[in-house]
Order: structure tokens, then sequence, then C-alpha cells
């Protein structure tokens, strides 16, 4: 099921570089770039292919050195964003106009994949992991940024009470986002191995909802759902401005909430440690107060078990 118009996405992605506000707006995309690469360096190898799926300005391969890639990918949609995109002053960057629904990689042939912030406006997002894990070799990092569901809930419950009010129902002016433990589930059935996911959140303050929205806008943004209604009203916004105004405001001005969900995830391989089977853990949670001395009487166990098995050890 389509839930978005790529076509429209790409379009709009294309039209944000055109903006005036076009550089100043992209500083959520710049701090989750940053923290991506941070991530990338707590794998202390050195890879020999990287992809940077949905690269935008660049945010995250930009920060890439030398003794972290040999080669670089830069994959985007939007071919007038791509142009703009930063490179590594350090690897050599190939840059590729790429649809992340539908990426052009050779089975086993890349070393890593990182992507910040541009996943979540993939309508397969299974196929797209699918085909993430089917490309990287064994034993190799996916590693990426998404916008969570409580993204903007600021914003979308101002429009959807103002709709409610006005109109008698409302329709969706903020994108649907993927939610922490679907995330997970999707990783896990695409065939990634030893996940990790964690959430972070970036507030900022703006002076009116209008300057929220044209941000938003700058950054490539805007709503691309199919059933999206072509323009919001005046007195709409107006209404939606007032319960903003009403339920979030605070001293700095309009609060905006950025959730993101982070993960690392891999491609699987016999060498990777395997989980504990199911009944051999040695001690219960209800007991996890009594953790030492439950260790000490193991251990005397252990001790007199192994004298009765080896009765000349203590000869």
């Amino acid at each position: 099921m389509n839930v978005f118009d790529r076509k429209a996405k790409r379009l709009q992605r294309d039209r944000s570089t055109t903006l005036p506000n076009f550089e100043e707006s992209q500083y959520v995309k710049e701090e989750i770039g940053y923290r991506t690469y941070d991530r990338l360096l707590d794998i202390k190898r050195e890879f020999d292919v990287a992809v940077d799926l949905g690269c935008g300005l660049g945010y995250v391969s930009r920060h890439i050195t030398k003794d972290t890639a040999k080669l670089i990918y830069q994959c985007e949609m939007s071919e007038k964003l791509l142009k703009k995109a930063e490179v590594s002053p350090e690897v050599p960057t190939y840059k590729l106009i790429v649809d992340e629904e539908f990426l052009p990689f050779k089975d086993k042939s890349l070393d890593v994949v990182v992507s910040s912030l541009s996943l979540h406006w993939v309508n397969d997002l299974p196929g797209c992991f699918k085909a993430v894990q089917k490309s990287l070799k064994p034993d190799r990092p996916f590693i990426g940024s998404m916008f969570g569901g409580d993204t903007l809930f600021e914003l979308r419950v101002s429009l959807q009470l103002a709709e409610q009010e006005l109109q008698g129902g409302i329709s969706p002016h903020i994108s649907p986002f993927t939610d922490v433990r679907d995330l997970g589930n999707l990783l896990n059935r695409a065939g990634f191995t030893m996940l990790t996911i964690d959430v972070d959140e970036v507030k900022s303050s703006y002076d009116d909802m209008l300057s929220l929205m044209m941000d938003l806008k700058g950054m490539g943004e805007n709503n691309c759902v199919w059933t999206r209604r072509p323009m919001l009203h005046r007195n709409t916004i107006e209404l939606a401005e007032k319960k903003y105004r009403e339920m979030y405001s605070t001293e700095e001005g309009l609060e905006a909430t950025f959730q993101i969900v982070n993960f690392i995830a891999w491609s699987p391989d016999p060498s990777q440690p395997k989980p504990l089977q199911r009944g051999s853990a040695k001690f219960s949670l209800k007991d996890i107060e009594r953790i030492d001395e439950l260790t000490k009487d193991v251990k005397s166990l252990e001790e007199e078990l192994d004298k009765g098995l080896n009765p000349k050890k203590d000869k």
C-alpha cells in the first residue's frame, strides 16, 4: 500500500533548495547526521565501501574520514539536493541518484550503510530493509535514524482540533511515523540481527506556527501523504495557532518536538554470538536482590562437583 506520493516528495526536496531559509532550516538534520556519524565511530572497523542512503546535504558522509571508510556512495532521490551535498574531505565520494525504494547495489557488496532522517518517507519499508540487508556483506552494520511517532505531536494535535471544530473532520497534515516497536520487528523480519534501538528528542521553539511550517518546508519535510488536502484555510491556521499557544506555549515560544529513533542492525553471520537457550539461566530475576549470595552458592556447588569428578585434584 502506497501511503506517500514519492514524486511529490522528490519535487518538495528539489524546491526546498531554492527557498531563502533553506540553509538555516537544516539544524535538526545536521545535528542528527552528526550523531549518526558518531555512532559509526563506535564500531572500531575500517570499511571498504560505505553508502549514505538518503544523504540529503551529506549530513553523515561529510564527517567520514579515511580511517573509517575507503569509498563512499552518496545516494539521494533529489538531483538538486544531491548536487549541493557536501562530501568527505578525505574519502573518494560518488554521487548517485537513487530512490530508497529501489536500491541498485549487488548482493553482499557493501560494508556499511548509514541513513539519517530519510527512511520515514519510504512506502515499502520492509522491502527497503530487506534490500539493504541483502546488499551488505555478512556481519556488517546498518546504522540509521528516523523520525519517531511523537514527532511534531504539538502541531498535529493543534491542526486536528482546529479542523474538527471548523470542518467536522480531520485530514493528515503530518506524516505517519514508524513506532519504536514496529521498527524492531521490521528489522528482524528483514533478516537483521543484534539490534540496538534507542530514542532521542530534539526540541525547538518558534515565534509562531507559520515559522515552524516554513522550516519544515525548508527541510523538505512538508507533507506528501496521498490523502492530504491541497491547502489549509486561513481560519483553520488561525484557530490552530490559538490552540497551539494554549497547549504548548513556553517562555521561549511555541515548542516543537522531534522524536528521533536511532538503530544499529547487523547482517547475519555464523560467527555472531547466539542467544542462550530458554531455561538455561542460573538465576531468576525475582532473586536479583540476592545475586551476591546466590553467586557464592553456585561457585561452592561447582567446586564440590569439580572435586567429586576429579578426586586427585586435592592430592
